[in-house]
């Protein structure tokens, strides 16, 4: 049944991965594109943040205005925030959080008070953009009359446990998302949203109340995603390998470590839920291999998983994550996606609340202003 369930699952995620499209193959066609305001928040970012904000400067092709939002760090970001400013880049320095507000939401909305543009583009400062990145994705929006884009970004990685733990997440993605069908006004149910790059349209951004309607929101770029299509503007999502790349996190446990914040989160911090989709996953990635070793009836269907598996991530390859090879690792990604899951839970429950970014957000606040799962 969970070879079978692998299967269809991921025949229907192949077809539909064909028809998201891919800003690479746009035409390039001569625009006079409007105004793009690139919000980019950040705190201790020291480490990331002065080539982030380089590869904007030199972005072609459109006219643009970088925020730079350093925001109550405690480290070098705010001076070199300062040292690459120009032209086309202010800085805003915040000292103090106000409350009812995250950190980021709040860095975000003041980024966004200041932004002059048609379109705002709210990213983050561990990135870099290739030259064309901004140009094809504002050239892309315009064309489809489109009010929010979502840009898929490339992965870096450097070491073997962030090759496995993204692939394994990734490869899980199958079941929670149709990037394919976020355009569709009809696909209630399927929105999206990445921190890495929310493109939003400002009339679209100011109608919905902007990050003042999401103050408190741990999942806020996912959270923009669903607000945005459930007042019935156009969503779109979209590939293009290298146009913008990250390194998400350092090793196995820094994936594990970003995931503490935002997996109780995910579940609106439900807990008779967080417990019913982790048996779902311990059914569909462990079980399996656990059965093998009750005897060779079960070693075919594992293999038949195995091998649609290896599809999968092989499909995947393409967008610059590692090779099919890396679905040998599939179980171990699970075990520690479960391990992840059971410390977002203990360290959120146990707390009373969140700790991101040296602040503490209670529990009470983040559950009064979560909104619902669908």
């Amino acid at each position: 049944m969970v070879a079978c369930a692998w299967t269809l699952r991921t025949i229907q995620w192949l077809h539909g991965f064909t028809l998201v499209p891919d800003l690479w193959d746009s035409p390039g066609e001569e625009q006079n594109l409007p105004t793009l305001s690139v919000i980019v928040p950040a705190r201790n970012e020291e480490k990331s943040i002065e080539a982030c904000l380089r590869s904007l400067a030199g972005s072609t092709g459109l006219k643009l205005e970088v925020i730079a939002v350093d925001d109550r760090s405690t480290d070098q970001t705010g001076s070199l925030m300062d040292r690459v400013a120009g032209d086309r880049m202010q800085v805003v320095h915040i000292d103090a959080l106000p409350d009812g507000w995250m950190g980021k939401t709040h860095a975000m909305a003041a980024g966004a008070a200041k932004a002059k543009g048609k379109w705002l583009l709210f990213t983050d400062g561990d990135l870099i953009f290739h030259p064309r990145a901004l140009e094809l994705a504002v050239q892309y929006a315009e064309r489809e009359n489109a009010d929010h884009v979502i840009l898929y970004p490339t992965m870096m990685f450097e070491s073997f446990g962030e090759r496995m733990m993204l692939s394994y997440l990734h490869a899980m993605s199958i079941w929670g998302m149709r990037p394919w069908k976020v355009s569709d006004p009809r696909a209630k149910r399927d929105y999206i949203g990445i921190g890495a790059f929310n493109l939003v349209r400002r009339s679209a951004y100011d109608s919905v109340g902007g990050w003042e309607a999401l103050r408190m929101e741990v999942l806020e770029d996912l959270r923009m995603g669903f607000t945005i299509k459930r007042a019935g503007f156009s969503q779109h999502a979209v590939f293009g390998r290298d146009l913008i790349r990250i390194r998400w996190a350092e090793g196995a446990f820094g994936v594990v470590n970003n995931m503490t914040k935002n997996l109780f989160a995910i579940f609106r911090f439900r807990l008779v839920l967080a417990i019913a989709v982790s048996c779902g996953v311990f059914a569909l990635c462990l079980i399996p291999f656990l059965m093998v070793g009750l005897g060779t009836t079960f070693i075919w269907p594992v293999g038949v998983m195995l091998a649609v598996l290896g599809v999968l991530y092989a499909r995947y390859h393409r967008l610059g994550l590692p090779n099919a090879f890396f679905v040998l690792t599939f179980p171990v990604g699970a075990a520690l996606f479960l391990f992840a899951m059971v410390r977002s839970v203990a360290a959120t429950l146990g707390r009373q609340g969140v700790v991101w970014r040296g602040t503490f957000y209670p529990l009470a606040a983040l559950r009064r202003h979560a909104g619902p799962l669908r």
